[in-house]
């Protein structure tokens, strides 16, 4: 076992083929539902407990917007007519040597919400999109 912690400034988005440069990830979360059974002829009256389904959070992705960059919104845009538009995601998280230590394997994603810039005169921030992805389910593996 290593004795320094990661960090999370360096890591990587692959998403259909293409890899993107984000400035921030986001949402990875798992839950299972809870089963509760509680019958007639049980000592007590505290409910048993299982596992039920699983449930995984929705993943943010933030990214400066480029001159002639479309890629968020046409995503968008094709989930609404072609099923087939959602993409496994891959989300890297790379050591000080770049090399991988934690991957993210996202299943089905697709976007359900795509914030576009916001305009202020008075600053001098550079433009980010937001996307927030739905998804079948992700695995979290050391590399």
């Amino acid at each position: 076992m290593s004795n320094y912690v990661l960090s999370t400034f360096r890591f990587r988005v692959d998403w259909g083929g293409t890899r993107i440069g984000f400035m921030e990830v986001s949402g990875f979360s798992f839950e299972h539902d809870v089963i509760e059974y509680v019958h007639g002829a049980m000592a007590e009256s505290v409910p048993m407990k299982s596992p039920g389904k699983p449930k995984y959070g929705e993943i943010t992705l933030k990214r400066g917007i480029f001159r002639n960059d479309a890629e968020a919104m046409d995503w968008f845009n094709d989930i609404k007519i072609d099923e087939d538009a959602r993409r496994d995601i891959t989300i890297t998280m790379l050591n000080e040597k770049l090399e991988p230590v934690m991957i993210w394997e996202v299943r089905k994603a697709w976007v359900k919400k795509l914030d576009s810039v916001t305009l202020k005169a008075d600053s001098s921030e550079a433009a980010i999109e937001t996307l927030e992805l739905c998804n079948e389910g992700y695995t979290q593996r050391m590399a």
